[in-house]
């Protein structure tokens, strides 16, 4: 499949308009939905929430005690009553150790919860990248997408596992204060009915204009990640041509721009905090004061006043802590949106309801008069009419942009057609389940793919329950047998970073095993032959057809010496069938095929 992709221009790529979505989320939609994650573990949900009310309403009844101690001394008297003085420190300390271990556990009991929620997200991420059309993949670049599978979800995981416990905390706090503060003296609480309110409008205000800077930080680093990715891919390209001073030059610049994305992230999302703290400040300058007036006045105890200090400032001290935190928080919105973008991402269309089944496929494809873009003014493929019969082996051949990877993308139902139609056994393709028609399929792609595992498993990826006898006859088939037992461990030698370790030539010849040993009814040729010298790639060529006896072939190919022995050769030119029939007649036509086929020679020459 990567080879298909790989090949096609940008204007097709952007075509597929199913991408990951820039456009803002709606902040309550994407908070609503992290705490679903949450509920997911709903157990460990209700026991942080048990262990962060306990906790601090524990820590929270220390200043009350604090204040029955102090009254408990007597100043015009010079008289204490250390009973009561020793009661309230023993309960003092007694809560406040409490309230140390529960939230200890409650710190826990977070990391477990996050760890779930990241666990989830991943897995639903992948399942839907699963899912997706290969034009997403044509249009987002894997750098990208990896950065939202990692570092997106560790942001969002981070804040969740330290960030949360802190919020969670605040509230009970700030609503436990509230409430004493209430009882203790309701006229000093009027101060915080005017600074609260303040410092909410201010922090909403300062949020929305702080989202978009962590949304864009989250960006700048995809695009950087999606870059580094290709670079890397391309490296030997890179160093033939010897540009790497260019990539050098254009790295700075998308390294540039994420630091600088970062920094001003950063910079402006620290600002909340101060500007909360001097509000919170000054509404303790107004406590202080007038609560000196009531004291003076004899409407409170000089023990209630000391203990509404103290609730004041675990009122406000919250709510600054939270300002300080904004800027993590801006920053998980802005991942949480790149993870449900990824998530949200439209699938591959699901098949229609009455689809069937391929149980007997004998392999006679048409296409009857195929239309198909991947741009609408950009027509690819116009009234095609193709006809393979079962066991041919029919070649595609025509100059770069002539539509022949595009051929193969509609008879595997990548894209489907604009008009017309494709069958197969006389079936239109779009009737049958894309998961059985596939399967009818091996494909063997110009790009070679092998995993991390061993040779056995590379060439069984298809039929996973392959026995050694089957795995080595189509090896043998395949040319690649003897070079896999002069190896050690022989086929349980273990490929690392896609078979970087042996030749391109090899890596070639163990998909092609790979798609020999898949019973399917119709292989896919896509250049697959085009690491390998002249005289192995004739051997395939004859084994190939030979183990493919009755199955429909269909080959991609530039080098037309290959492809002599074909059933029937399409000469493609800008989506059209302009010549079609065996390599004898082509030539004896003296028309496109002629002059393609006679330019190769004359090159060669």
């Amino acid at each position: 499949m990567a080879g298909i992709r790989g090949r096609l221009t940008r204007g097709e790529q952007s075509g597929d308009r199913r991408g990951l979505s820039n456009k803002p989320v709606d902040k309550r939609k994407t908070l609503l939905r992290l705490w679903r994650y949450l509920g997911r573990s709903r157990y460990l949900l209700l026991a942080a929430i048990f262990l962060s009310v306990a906790g601090s309403a524990l820590a929270l009844y220390g200043p009350k005690l604090s204040g029955i101690a102090l009254d408990a001394v007597d100043l015009g008297a010079g008289k204490v009553d250390f009973s009561v003085v020793w009661r309230c420190a023993f309960w003092m300390v007694a809560c406040y150790l409490l309230s140390a271990l529960l939230t200890y556990l409650l710190r826990i009991a977070m990391a477990y919860l996050s760890r779930d929620v990241a666990t989830h997200m991943r897995r639903d991420i992948f399942a839907n990248m699963m899912r997706l059309p290969v034009g997403f993949y044509d249009k987002n670049q894997a750098g990208d997408i990896i950065s939202i599978l990692t570092y997106d979800v560790d942001t969002v995981n981070t804040t969740i596992s330290a960030d949360a416990v802190q919020i969670l905390q605040s509230v009970v706090t700030v609503v436990v204060s509230f409430l004493m503060m209430l009882s203790i003296a309701p006229v000093l609480v009027l101060i915080f009915c005017v600074t609260v309110p303040l410092t909410f409008l201010f922090s909403k205000w300062y949020a929305g204009w702080t989202r978009k800077l962590f949304r864009a930080r989250s960006q700048k680093l995809g695009a950087l990640n999606g870059f580094v990715e290709e670079m890397l891919t391309a490296h030997t390209t890179t160093r033939a041509y010897g540009r790497e001073e260019a990539v050098l030059r254009e790295f700075d610049e998308k390294n540039d721009e994420a630091i600088k994305a970062f920094t001003t992230a950063e910079a402006n999302g620290t600002m909340n905090g101060p500007i909360v703290n001097f509000i919170s400040n000054l509404s303790l300058s107004f406590v202080c004061l007038f609560g000196a007036v009531l004291f003076y006045r004899q409407q409170v105890t000089l023990g209630n006043l000391s203990s509404f200090i103290q609730y004041s400032r675990k009122f406000s001290g919250p709510i600054n802590e939270i300002a300080n935190i904004f800027a993590d928080l801006q920053s998980a919105l802005a991942a949480a949106e790149r993870v449900f973008a990824l998530i949200d991402a439209e699938p591959e269309k699901e098949d229609a309801i009455d689809a069937i089944e391929l149980e007997t496929v004998f392999g006679d494809v048409q296409f009857q008069q195929v239309d198909f873009s991947y741009l609408p003014e950009k027509p690819i493929i116009k009234k095609l009419d193709i006809h393979a019969s079962p066991g041919s082996l029919t070649a595609i051949v025509g100059h770069t942009g002539a539509g022949k990877t595009t051929i193969i993308n509609l008879l595997m139902r990548f894209y489907d057609v604009d008009g017309g139609r494709i069958l197969l056994d006389g079936k239109d393709i779009r009737d049958i389940t894309r998961k059985s028609l596939r399967k009818a399929y091996s494909m063997v792609l110009q790009d070679t793919w092998l995993f991390n595992g061993t040779i056995f498993e590379n060439i069984a990826y298809g039929k996973p329950d392959a026995t050694q006898e089957e795995v080595e006859q189509a090896a043998k088939a395949a040319h690649i047998h003897g070079y896999i037992s002069r190896l050690p461990e022989g086929y349980n030698t273990v490929l690392s970073d896609n078979g970087a370790s042996i030749s391109k030539g090899q890596k070639q010849l163990l998909t092609i095993a790979r798609a020999m040993l898949l019973d399917a009814h119709m292989l896919i040729l896509d250049e697959a032959t085009s690491n390998v010298d002249t005289r192995t790639e004739q051997k395939i060529q004859d084994a190939m057809r030979q183990l493919m006896k009755g199955k429909t072939c269909f080959v991609i190919a530039h080098r037309l010496s290959t492809i002599r022995s074909a059933d029937n050769i399409l000469v493609l030119d800008q989506g059209e069938v302009v010549e079609q029939g065996t390599h004898e007649s082509l030539m004896a036509q003296k028309g496109h095929y002629y002059k393609l086929y006679n330019a190769q020679f004359d090159s060669a020459g």
